[in-house]
């Protein structure tokens, strides 16, 4: 694994919320009304919704604190929009805030809804999901999505731990811990079209590597709904609010994708978050389901043993099917990346370094890329864009595939000239030669048979666990920033 230094790149300037090109929402129960970067002066309680691509708060960019514009009441027109409050949140004591800056301990990349449920989405409906998080703390915030809805988004969520009892079930919560979740002091919240929101804070100690169980009643119809199509988790979906069920035996369905959610935010003093920026084989895909045997979240364990200031946040945003060149043909599987950049990397809560594991869809998908410059030059334009943000750009090369039936020699031809530019060009700022990780020595087109999920192009548990234990930790701190 190889480093560059960053001496000379643009650091993101630190800013308040209130400077920046984003949406305001004033919600009053199940009412929305956009407005820009500004707040209504109305008084009341406050909540503020960031527009897609937008720069999100929290020291570096994340989405607007949902106490930051004012309420108005419904019927009423806002009035002339004053300048935000530079607090995170009207209502965070201060005691809160001295815990550290928001930063993302878990994320999900969502696709646009094409066919199926993602299509029809959700009436008077209560989804229960699971986040691991990477980093622990007291204080958190939920981060909501209706970027791909075609109606405001009307949530009810609770947050609570998983229940430790003997004899409990997987989605049982420990009532002890069981807390509503509010958006500017209000318990429902309507999410506008193409937005992304972050609830107040939320004073609920989670441990690093931990679990929360987010419940969302929706009481719709949503219509198309924003999701994660292969989340390599099980939620549990019932009729009804269910959100303060302590039993998942009031959830009789399941479903394996996240539905409406953005992220988690902790108050922590780690250095910031990283970014797995990939396709499915950064998503998980192989991987043994509830095990969070992802390869970013086996590295966030490894992270855990490093002293607080030089650990980080784990944010994954993989999609399975995902292309760096193209939108993905296939339901789930995302915008190209070049697109979704803006969101799921350049404006995570407290990101200071992505690792880009992605690339070999553009390969083997048809149409496939035949010229290996084009992906290169993909490559430099995440470079440049997460540059001009003071990042850290981490480069995996691509992994072998022959056996996966879209192989052919000529497309083999095309990932080791990728692989190659990886490894020698000096763009990057590091490297982690996945591919030298994960191939047979004897067959250095094909993956190592004890790494090998089966299908010849995603890699198994183990083979998982050799990708995290292969990354010099050091590589991914941001010394810049």
């Amino acid at each position: 694994m190889t480093s560059r230094g960053t001496a000379h790149r643009p650091r993101l300037r630190r800013r308040v919320v209130a400077g920046l090109a984003a949406s305001t929402v004033l919600a009053v129960g199940a009412v929305g009304f956009a407005l820009d970067a500004r707040t209504a002066s109305a008084g009341g309680a406050q909540a503020a919704v960031v527009a897609v691509g937008a720069p999100r708060a929290g020291g570096v960019p994340a989405p607007a604190p949902a106490a930051a514009a004012a309420q108005v009441p419904a019927g009423s027109s806002p009035s002339a929009p004053a300048p935000r409050s530079a607090s995170a949140s009207r209502s965070e004591p201060a005691s809160s805030r001295a815990r550290g800056p928001w930063v993302g301990t878990w994320a999900t990349a969502v696709a646009v809804p094409q066919a199926g449920p993602p299509a029809q989405g959700f009436t008077d409906t209560t989804l229960r999901q699971r986040m691991h998080v990477s980093v622990g703390g007291q204080v958190v915030r939920l981060r909501l999505t209706n970027v791909h809805g075609t109606r405001p988004l009307v949530v009810t969520a609770t947050l609570a731990r998983p229940s430790t009892r003997a004899g409990a079930a997987a989605g049982d919560v420990d009532p002890g811990t069981l807390v509503p979740v509010t958006f500017a002091g209000s318990r429902q919240v309507a999410v506008p079209v193409g937005a992304e929101l972050a609830s107040d804070p939320v004073a609920l100690a989670v441990p690093d590597g931990g679990d929360l169980l987010v419940s969302l009643h929706v009481p719709g119809p949503t219509g198309p709904a924003t999701y994660h199509g292969a989340a390599h988790t099980t939620g549990f979906v019932a009729d009804g609010d269910q959100t303060s069920a302590v039993s998942v035996a009031a959830f009789p369905r399941r479903t394996t994708s996240f539905w409406f959610l953005d992220g988690l935010d902790v108050r922590s003093r780690v250095g910031g978050s990283v970014v797995f920026l990939g396709d499915s084989i950064t998503d998980g895909s192989g991987s043994t389901t509830d095990a969070d045997h992802r390869w970013p979240d086996l590295l966030a364990d490894r992270a855990r043993s490093l002293p607080t200031p030089q650990r980080f946040g784990v944010l994954n945003a993989g999609i399975g099917g995902n292309r760096v060149l193209r939108d993905a043909a296939g339901p789930g599987q995302g915008p190209k990346a070049l697109d979704r950049l803006n969101r799921d990397v350049l404006t995570q809560t407290g990101v200071r370094t992505v690792v880009l594991l992605e690339g070999i869809n553009d390969i083997q998908q048809d149409p496939s890329e035949h010229d290996p410059r084009a992906i290169i030059d993909g490559y430099r334009q995440v470079l440049e864009r997460s540059h001009a943000r003071g990042l850290r750009v981490v480069v995996g090369t691509l992994a072998p595939f022959e056996g996966w039936p879209r192989w052919t020699p000529e497309r083999e031809q095309v990932r080791v000239a990728v692989n190659a530019w990886i490894r020698t060009s000096g763009e990057p700022d590091a490297v982690l030669d996945l591919d030298a990780v994960l191939r047979d020595p004897d067959r250095p087109t094909r993956l190592r048979a004890g790494y090998d999920s089966g299908d010849h192009l995603h890699p198994s548990d183990a083979g998982y666990a050799a990708m995290a234990a292969s990354v010099d930790l050091r590589l991914l701190r941001n010394p810049g920033r």
